[in-house]
């Protein structure tokens, strides 16, 4: 299969079409209050809820990585129901219903409640990245796509931000539960809004230029397209090599990222010996470098083409880092630093490589494609949350749990190496009102 080439500059870049400034920050507001409600169970443990319930590392381990459990199993069928249906309205649904599963949690008194309304939270969620990938595809170009994916998954590192300090601060003044609650309302609202907000298809929208329309037109006719029958079609995807490669990719990617994510609160807190509230802001200082990150590898990519490139050395780079994190040992000061990279390296690549995922199938059924891989990652997040946390429990601590997240960076970054990048397709436009002359602006 080959991919479509990188597209042309335009007078105003990537932000001068309404597409972008109408739904890029709809899906950056979506995809935040989803890692909120998913996320905030690291700060909740380390700020007493562990005690209060409980808890051993063990059985704390299984609570936090239940919720991957349940991403995994609702991802495919989820996602064909989006593509072939409407992504809008399974959306919109799902933030509503993990808003109301959020606010439950703190209400729960057991760790099997906790067990079960975690793995709920996870089917909720599950198709919801997969389906939102898949309607970037059809609202923005080739060229276009690996900044808009950047953007929407940025909501994942801008949330751990003003999420460590904010529950930080909310654990510290009230407790885990009122911050459970707090955080779970806004959700629910805002996925009402989305219903309104968001349209299917770039067609259904009567703000979207004329311009604008036509070369989404020209770019998806340079695009391979699904012929058969549509079962015969995703078994295909499903079926893929390149496809299955970048599943099982995928899959110790997210282990060494979420052992890091879910965990990163505990660690900081005990290797700094600060307080709940300086946990949370020391929490937040690998994610504004990875913002930077994220920003700079897109744009790079989306002007080269090249996705792969724009993958494997920054998670290679982000595996030795932890590596280095794991030899640091007792001194945290050098510890976070590594810290730091490690997250700016795990999280710089998150926009190409989805963009890479959506060209290895057709147009129309592409988003079974991210969807597999997604869910490959969902079991990985499971795995390395779970083990990571159960390391952490024996004696080889923090230490060990580094060394295992550095595992898996490195066996990502050598598989990426593996997987065949599609070659472009030949010039095409990408953004309207092309000059060849102009310079582009993100």
């Amino acid at each position: 299969m080959t991919a479509p080439s990188p597209s042309r500059p335009s007078t105003g870049g990537f932000w001068s079409s309404t597409r972008a400034r109408h739904l890029i920050p709809v899906a950056f507001i979506t995809y935040s209050l989803a890692y909120l409600d998913k996320s905030n169970y690291a700060l909740a443990a380390a700020g007493g809820m562990a005690d209060e319930l409980h808890l051993s590392a063990g059985l704390d381990s299984l609570i936090a990585a239940s919720f991957f459990l349940g991403y995994f199993f609702f991802q495919i069928p989820g996602t064909i129901y989006a593509e072939q249906r409407s992504a809008r309205r399974l959306v919109a649904w799902s933030t509503v219903v993990w808003g109301l599963l959020a606010v439950v949690q703190g209400l729960l008194s057991s760790p099997g409640q906790l067990i079960a309304v975690r793995f709920a939270l996870g089917v909720v969620e599950g198709a919801v990245l997969p389906s939102m990938v898949m309607l970037l595809g059809r609202w923005f170009t080739h060229g276009e796509r690996g900044r808009a994916n950047t953007l929407l998954i940025l909501g994942n590192p801008v949330t751990v931000m003003w999420l460590s300090a904010l529950s930080g601060w909310l654990v510290s003044v009230t407790d885990w539960r009122v911050m459970f609650i707090v955080e779970g309302v806004p959700s629910v609202i805002w996925g009402l809004f989305c219903l309104r907000l968001v349209k299917d298809r770039p067609e259904d929208a009567t703000w979207v230029a004329p311009a604008e329309l036509e070369v989404l037109r020209e770019d998806r006719a340079c695009a391979p397209t699904a012929s058969g029958n549509l079962r015969e079609e995703y078994g295909k995807v499903l079926r893929s090599r390149p496809v299955l490669l970048m599943a099982a990719q995928y899959f110790f990617w997210s282990f060494g990222m979420y052992g890091f994510i879910f965990w990163l609160p505990s660690i900081v807190k005990k290797g700094s010996g600060e307080g709940i509230g300086a946990t949370g802001l020391l929490t937040a200082v690998p994610y504004a470098f990875a913002v930077v990150a994220m920003l700079l590898n897109s744009r790079l990519s989306d002007r080269s083409g090249r996705r792969k490139a724009a993958v494997w050395p920054w998670l290679a780079v982000g595996g030795l880092a932890l590596f280095g994190s794991y030899a640091a040992g007792s001194h945290f000061p050098v510890a976070l630093a590594l810290l730091v990279v490690a997250g700016l390296c795990l999280y710089a690549p998150y926009g190409p490589y989805f963009a890479l995922v959506s060209t290895l199938a057709p147009a129309g059924v592409s988003g079974a494609a991210v969807a597999l891989v997604n869910s490959f990652g969902a079991l990985g997040s499971f795995a390395g949350t779970y083990l990571v946390g159960w390391v952490r429990g024996t004696s080889l601590g923090d230490a060990g749990a580094f060394a295992f997240m550095a595992a898996g960076a490195l066996i990502s970054a050598a598989l990426m190496l593996a997987v065949h990048e599609p070659r472009p397709s030949g010039p095409r436009p990408g953004t309207v009102n092309r000059q060849p002359t102009a310079a582009t602006t993100t």
